[in-house]
């Protein structure tokens, strides 16, 4: 897998250091798996294009976050690889809309904390469950899904 190269002169725009940051433990994170030639060639072309890019601090910015996501989501879908906790974010967010949206479908405003706390501890339950399997399967990175 290609390196990333080390970021220089970004000492004062924490989020640009923020964003490369994210995108190096991915690429750490990725470099203990098995990955398919195909799947490799594709992360490989996205390094290197970070690596040759030239422009503002704010573009940058943009850029490692844009690349951050889509590597993320080429790994997520081609090899079912996920990182830590993310089927409990997932669910945990999904559980809250429930809840909200039950109370809604109920009519019954008071209820919402109710149905927003259920939905959020069953959301978690499903989720830790789903990343407890991705865990057994190797299906798991050794990083936590960062955003901006």
């Amino acid at each position: 897998m290609e390196k990333l190269k080390e970021l220089k002169d970004a000492d004062n725009n924490p989020r640009l250091i923020k964003a490369y940051n994210k995108v190096l433990i991915l690429i750490e994170a990725l470099s203990s798996k098995e990955i398919p030639s195909e799947v490799l060639n594709s992360i490989n072309e996205t390094i290197k294009y970070l690596n040759s890019f030239s422009g503002t601090e704010k573009e940058h910015t943009k850029a490692f976050n844009k690349k951050y996501t889509s590597i993320l989501t080429l790994v997520k879908k081609e090899l079912k690889l996920v990182p830590k906790n993310h089927y409990k974010n997932l669910w945990m967010v999904m559980g809250m809309s429930f809840g909200v949206a039950f109370s809604v479908i109920l009519n019954d405003s008071g209820n919402i904390a109710i149905g927003i706390g259920l939905g959020t501890l069953i959301g978690i339950v499903v989720g830790t469950n789903l990343d407890k399997n991705a865990e057994e399967a190797g299906n798991q990175l050794e990083m936590e899904e960062k955003t901006c």
